[in-house]
This record gives C-alpha cells, sequence and structure tokens, in this order.
C-alpha cells in the first residue's frame, strides 16, 4: 500500500489527559444516546466515555447487534437501554426524540449517514431544535497533549452568513470559557492579513473583528489574519504584528466557509496527528457528528467535550 509521506500515523493520536479531567468533574454521568450504535467503530469510544465514568449509554439500533458488539467488547450493557429500531432513518428520529424530551444530555451520530443524522436534529417533530443558529466546532488538541485550537464551522454550515458568523464566534468564545483557555484569543481566516476589496473573507473578517471587539467582553480578536500568522508567532513578528494579542497565539479560529474550514481541520489531523473533538451546538443538548473514519481517541474526546459544553 503506498504511503503518503505526509501524513502522519494516526495510531499515535490520543485523547487529551486534561480534557477528561476537565470532563469528570461533572459529578454525574451524561446519558448519551447513540444513534443506530451497529458497529464496534460506534461503540469503542462510547465504552472508553464510559470506563472513564463520563457517560450512561442509551442505545438506539437493532438490539441483538447492540448485545453482540458489546459482548466482543466485553462491555456489561444489562442495566442499560435499548431501544429497538428498523432503519437507520427511525434510529436518527428515535435518537434526537429521546434527547428532545429530556431523556438524555447528549445526542451521538452512530452508523449512519450524516445527512441522515442532521435531518432527525433539526427536524421539529424530534423537539431538539430551539432559536438558536446550529453551528459545529471542532476542539483540536495537539499530539503532546497540551491545550489546544477550537476551528469552527467545519461541518455544517456550508456558506454561513454574516449573522450566523456572529453566532460561530460567540460560540468559540463560550466554549473556551469553559475550557478555562481565558481570555479567548479569536483569529478570522483570510489569505492576507490586508483588507483587500476583492476578497470577500478579508472584508468580512475585518468586519467580525470590528463587531467582535465591540461586543464580546473579555476576549482578543483579530483579522484578517492568514494561517501562518495565526499559529506561528515568529511568523507575526517578521510580518510586523508581534505586539497583535492574537496573532501567533490563537485559540479560536472562524473560518469564511465549510471548504476552508474542514481542510484545515483535517490537516492538522492528518498532518499533525491532531486529535479533533467535534460538536454541534445549538440545538437542546450538544450532538457528536461523529465519523466511521475518526479513531476512538477522537470519539472519546468530543464525548468529553460535550459533557463540558452541555
Amino acid at each position: 500500500m503506498f504511503k503518503n509521506p505526509f501524513i502522519t500515523d494516526q495510531s499515535q493520536v490520543n485523547a487529551p489527559s486534561f480534557l477528561l479531567s476537565l470532563a469528570k468533574k461533572n459529578k454525574n454521568r451524561a446519558k448519551v444516546a447513540i444513534a443506530y450504535s451497529q458497529s464496534a467503530s460506534s461503540i469503542i469510544g462510547a465504552k472508553q466515555a464510559y470506563d472513564e465514568g463520563l457517560i450512561e449509554p442509551v442505545f438506539i439500533g437493532n438490539k441483538s447487534i447492540v448485545e453482540r458488539e458489546t459482548s466482543l467488547l466485553k462491555w456489561d450493557i444489562a442495566n442499560y437501554r435499548i431501544v429497538e429500531v428498523d432503519s437507520e432513518e427511525e434510529a436518527g428520529n428515535v435518537a434526537a426524540s429521546i434527547c428532545g424530551n429530556g431523556e438524555a444530555d447528549i445526542l451521538m451520530k452512530g452508523d449512519l449517514h450524516s445527512d441522515v443524522f442532521m435531518r432527525s436534529v433539526i427536524s421539529r417533530k424530534n423537539n431538539l431544535r430551539t432559536k438558536n443558529k446550529i453551528v459545529h466546532q471542532f476542539y483540536i488538541t495537539p499530539k503532546t497533549g497540551e491545550k489546544g485550537i477550537i476551528v469552527s464551522d467545519a461541518a455544517v454550515n456550508i456558506k454561513p452568513s454574516e449573522s450566523t458568523l456572529k453566532t460561530i464566534t460567540e460560540q468559540i468564545c463560550n466554549s473556551l470559557t469553559k475550557l478555562n483557555q481565558t481570555p479567548p484569543k479569536v483569529a478570522f481566516l483570510s489569505a492576507s492579513e490586508i483588507v483587500m476589496e476583492n476578497m470577500e473573507s478579508s472584508t468580512m473578517a475585518n468586519k467580525l473583528k470590528n463587531w467582535a471587539s465591540d461586543n464580546i467582553k473579555n476576549a482578543s480578536f483579530s483579522g484578517p489574519l492568514a494561517l501562518d500568522l495565526i499559529l506561528s508567532k515568529e511568523a507575526a513578528i517578521k510580518k510586523g504584528l508581534g505586539d497583535d494579542p492574537v496573532a501567533g497565539q490563537a485559540e479560536g479560529i472562524v473560518v469564511p466557509e465549510i471548504v476552508s474550514g474542514n481542510t484545515l481541520y483535517k490537516s492538522l489531523v492528518y498532518f499533525a496527528s491532531g486529535c479533533a473533538a467535534g460538536i454541534v451546538l445549538g440545538a437542546k443538548v450538544p450532538v457528536l457528528l461523529t465519523s466511521r473514519a475518526d479513531p476512538p481517541p477522537a470519539r472519546l474526546s468530543s464525548i468529553a467535550l460535550a459533557s463540558i459544553l452541555k
């Protein structure tokens, strides 16, 4: 098999201990509704979170398959609820309804397609929607286990409006505060630090920086900034931004649209062995939009993040 020299060893990805420790400060285990939990890949992260004392599972799927897969993992679930369903669409709707009705604290995607899952999240009949905008975040930590950076929105909003970008900015600040990364330092991504009328992302970044500075207290904002100026203090100094409160030390990145956000998050994962904890916010409960390609530590980190932010 061809091995790409750019891609790091994904087996070296670890869930950061500080994130797990912070999640454990919640005395009560969170109830997690796992939609269509039909395979080991969708259950291992939940079992790890259970072993860490973070969650109690609610399984929505084929009962015999759930019992078989958990048994193979030596996980005794005799005391936990299994809701029998016939299809992935039914699983999504039942799991969302359980959370919408207050019977679970976190909604987690299992072995169903993302579009089916998200339809269940936004469907009014499942009572999970609120007046808030639905936004997505990845909290990505380095392989050293140190505190990381939030990238938003990389999976839900394709081309967010100015209003949605403001909500995204507020949510990043809220999340960083709960993660004890205070005061939050948030950058608005573009391809340059110069505002250029023919580069929409730069004008929007400047507008958002000015709005956020006026409306969100106890946080620092900068933009437009290219990625090197967001991540590298050395680059910031060389380009005359050494005194910028965010450049080279950002803790949150607001991206202009989904392609740049998705590319950035996957670059940090595949090129730098980052552990990406993904979460959707704005519904009644945190929603975990996990991928079948996610390693178990990323699933565990996502559950820990949801336990902190719920």
